[in-house]
């Protein structure tokens, strides 16, 4: 038996480590000795035996080919009538698949997933020792559920881990369930994720209807065969419908304002949701599931015209914001954007090589951030820090590499992969991609300008945090302090990461002018199904010069450049910001829709919220005045009304729940005199059952 046969242990191991804090630990307020020890056991684990599996593949099986290991059959029946003709079997199983796309996912969601594990025992320390296990709890419950997303076989194992982070993002967003904006900030990212999730449920059905199964690997071979148009209008249906689920997942417009809220959890949280697990499965979904966008260039379009937008809209509302955390959540909806418009372009490696390494420098910056409050006593706005550099070196050095990488400065991971989506981009316009060659053109021309904005906001967040005085009064800078080697360790590994990774897995083509000259597109390459339907080991290509090409890295190297030339200038140089603030004076209408957010939750509230109460008032109301004979006093109204109100609203509805009370309550007035605390009276039952048994008895004979 070898370690990826038991591939199933990896999401079990947190799955037992949430089962024991949150059942034993919690219940029983265990020292958080515990509760950190049994965490980090669960997520360790699971990073060593996932690492030591996908080794163990790689080297001894042909891993071009997916490796699925069936647990159990979930869920079996008789043929079903399928959309397209004839009939399948409902056949599907609780089974976990190994394959490129998720090895690389396994490996690096379990690995930065352990580091926040254990950055969180020092930040959480000042917990109760309930709230500390149940803390721990949650996150092993989230690696959870990414892990079965990752690994899962087919989509409806997928959907179950999708749905867990899902449940865990409401739980750890919501921690501090005690104040009302966390609580509600919680309920929002549940139900901006349920409104994605039904698109998600409908491609699982037209999936199944049109193909007799959910198994990626089936669906691919299906799909890998095909020759003509036959398939593309239900490619472009199932399309689109996942990619209103990843819209929702992944923040995009118009679902993505949850997102920001999300920083009312406790930092770490907000690492584990922005870097390694929640926000990117929309885009682990859709390279996933290439096999449907290649077959449709439509669904494509979209995907690349979403993204692109919302990497440029994202950006500038990080502009101006003033907490720390908010600047990087919208920084991740406009990295997530750029990974999309990767998807949009064909390059779904490139996009999965984004996420590994936006999960290394995010989840430095995120946790960095969580660093500089936990040193300014909880504080958020950067106008009341300030010379942080001075007191916090480790934090300020990693904090600054993460944020050259972020802002695409060579040879960083960011860049190399960053600088590849804009590159992938260019080649749609240049080669006529999907007949739309035009659009991609206009979608690279976004992606540069959401690199300047990128460049410029982050080394605007730098200057204001670590350059300058502190802002944050004498008593406050007492107390500052570096972090414990809890915190600062993650932090180092993960800026040393965020420094090669991008090297060792993602190594540029473009240095040798060689295609799968990297790892990642020569693993990855058999899992993309080519252009026009057939399978081929790499989609795309080099179809711009050698010239050209360096002449791209160049220009979008030179734009961060003039974003971190700019943010110096105006931040650095400047202590007292005098250029942005009368720019915001000269502006304030503009100032005042980016820091506000264009709006954007004022709008829902005032549309789709307050217009649903209203409309559900008016009815109410309407069907009141009516019975009571208020509205003309027409016989047809009355009666109509008056069946709405009267009989459904108050008979069925109200009927059904107060026939429940009214049965539950009858019973128990029955059923208690059975339990009358007298022994005689339990005695004489029981003879009284005894005879009646034996009466039985004779009579039947």
């Amino acid at each position: 038996m070898s370690f990826y046969d038991l591939i199933w242990l990896v999401p079990l191991f947190p799955l037992a480590g949430a089962i024991i804090n949150g059942l034993v630990t919690h219940q029983m307020g265990l020292k958080k000795s515990v509760a950190n020890t049994i965490a980090l056991l669960g997520s360790g684990l699971a990073w060593i035996w996932a690492w030591a599996a996908v080794l163990q593949w790689y080297f001894t099986e042909a891993h071009t080919v997916s490796y699925v290991v069936k647990v159990y059959s979930w869920i079996s029946g008789g043929d079903l009538p399928l959309l397209s003709g004839g009939t399948a079997p409902l056949e599907i199983a609780a089974s976990f698949q190994l394959d490129p796309i998720s090895a690389v996912m396994v490996c690096f969601v379990t690995f930065v997933g352990f580091l926040i594990h254990l950055y969180s025992v020092g930040y959480m320390h000042g917990e109760s020792d309930k709230a500390y296990s149940r803390y721990f709890s949650y996150l092993n419950l989230f690696m959870f559920s990414m892990l079965t997303l990752v690994l899962g076989s087919n989509l409806l194992v997928l959907f179950v881990g999708w749905e867990g982070v899902g449940l865990c993002s409401y739980l750890l967003i919501g921690f501090y369930y005690e104040k009302d904006w966390c609580a509600a900030a919680g309920m929002k990212a549940f139900i901006f994720n349920r409104i994605g999730d039904f698109g998600f449920l409908l491609a699982i059905f037209f999936t199944f209807g049109w193909f007799g199964t959910l198994e990626f690997s089936k669906l691919f071979a299906l799909l890998s065969q095909h020759h003509g148009d036959a398939l593309v209008g239900s490619a472009t249906i199932i399309g689109i419908l996942l990619f209103v689920g990843a819209i929702g997942k992944s923040a995009q417009i118009p679902l993505f304002v949850w997102l920001p809220d999300a920083m009312a959890g406790p930092t770490p949280v907000s690492a584990l949701i922005h870097a390694a697990t929640m926000v990117t499965a929309g885009v682990y979904m859709v390279a996933r599931c290439n096999f449907f966008y290649q077959l449709s260039p439509e669904a494509m379009l979209i995907v690349g015209i979403i993204g692109g937008v919302t990497a440029v809209f994202a950006a500038t509302i990080g502009l101006v914001q003033n907490d720390i955390k908010k600047v990087l959540a919208y920084s991740t909806v406009s990295q997530l954007g750029y990974m999309f418009l990767a998807v949009g372009a064909g390059a779904y490696i490139v996009a999965i090589f984004h996420v590994v390494t936006h999960a290394f420098f995010k989840a430095c910056l995120f946790l960095g951030s969580g660093s500089v409050i936990h040193a300014c006593g909880g504080e958020q706005d950067m106008r009341k820090m300030g010379g942080l550099k001075k007191y916090m070196p480790k934090t300020y050095w990693t904090f600054l590499i993460a944020t050259i990488a972020i802002a695409g400065i060579p040879p960083l991971a960011g860049f190399i992969s960053k600088d590849a989506i804009l590159a992938k981009v260019f080649e749609g316009g240049y080669t006529n991609l999907n007949q739309f060659g035009n659009v991609y053109y206009l979608l690279w021309i976004l992606g540069l300008g959401g690199a300047f904005l990128t460049a410029f906001y982050m080394f605007r967040l730098v200057y204001m945090t670590f350059f300058g005085e502190f802002r944050g009064g004498e008593e406050a800078e007492h107390h500052l302090h570096e972090s414990p080697w809890t915190m600062t360790l993650p932090l180092q590994v993960l800026a040393f990461l965020s420094v090669v990774g991008g090297v060792l897995i993602g190594f540029p083509g473009i240095l040798f002018h060689k295609e799968n000259w990297n790892f990642i597109e020569g693993f990855m390459g058999p899992m993309i199904l080519g252009a026009n339907g057939h399978g081929a080991e790499h989609a795309g290509g080099h179809a711009v010069s050698f010239g050209l090409e360096w002449a791209l890295v160049f220009l979008s190297v030179a734009i961060a450049a003039a974003g971190i030339v700019l943010a110096y200038r105006w931040y650095k140089k400047d202590p007292e910001f005098s250029a942005p603030r009368a720019l915001a004076e000269r502006f304030p209408f503009a100032y005042k829709l980016l820091l506000n957010k264009y709006w954007v939750d004022e709008l829902y509230d005032a549309t789709i919220i307050r217009g649903t109460v209203a409309l559900a008032r008016f009815f109410w109301e309407f069907d009141a005045r009516v019975v009571d004979g208020a509205v003309n006093g027409t016989r047809h109204a009355t009666v109509a009304s008056s069946f709405v109100s009267g009989v459904f609203d108050l008979k069925v509805i109200d009927g059904i729940v107060n026939l429940i009370a009214t049965i539950n309550q009858t019973a128990s007035r029955y059923f208690r005199r059975l339990q009358v605390g007298f022994t005689q009276g339990y005695a004489m039952v029981m003879v009284f059952g005894a005879a009646l048994l034996l009466a039985v008895f004779f009579i039947s004979f």
